[in-house]
């Protein structure tokens, strides 16, 4: 059974950074495209980024775009999310999910109803 496991959040001061790590189990991890989304209280789930190890795509949406920074690590079936220079705006619930073949692109991995597995999620909150 595929399964997606997030860590890494908590509560930081606004300017300060944090490591997200999504750890996948059960999976082709080559075959699938990994994205990192998040939900604010009251917001509808949005993508963040997106990693595809079959495409070579990496996207950011320009909400985090310069700040954020996605990665991989083929061989440990965990993907990254380094979070810097972040703001109260970036407070939400994130997750990671995967997409079987996904490109990741402007319109490609971008809607969280075509991902096929979810994490659990994991609390990010910034102070201001």
């Amino acid at each position: 059974e595929a399964q997606l496991v997030e860590s890494g959040g908590g509560l930081v001061q606004a300017g300060g950074s944090l490591r997200l790590s999504c750890a996948a189990s059960g999976l082709s991890f080559g075959d699938y495209a990994i994205g990192w989304f998040r939900q604010a209280p009251g917001n509808e789930r949005e993508r963040v980024s997106c990693i595809s190890s079959s495409y070579g795509n990496i996207y950011y949406e320009d909400s985090v775009k310069g700040r954020f920074t996605i990665s991989s690590d083929i061989a440990n079936h965990t993907v990254y999310l380094q979070m810097n220079s972040l703001k109260p705006e970036d407070t939400a619930v994130y997750y990671c999910a995967a997409e079987y073949w996904g490109i990741c692109g402007d319109s490609h991995s971008k809607i969280p109803q075509l991902f096929d597995y979810w994490g659990q999620g994991t609390q990010v909150t910034v102070s201001s």
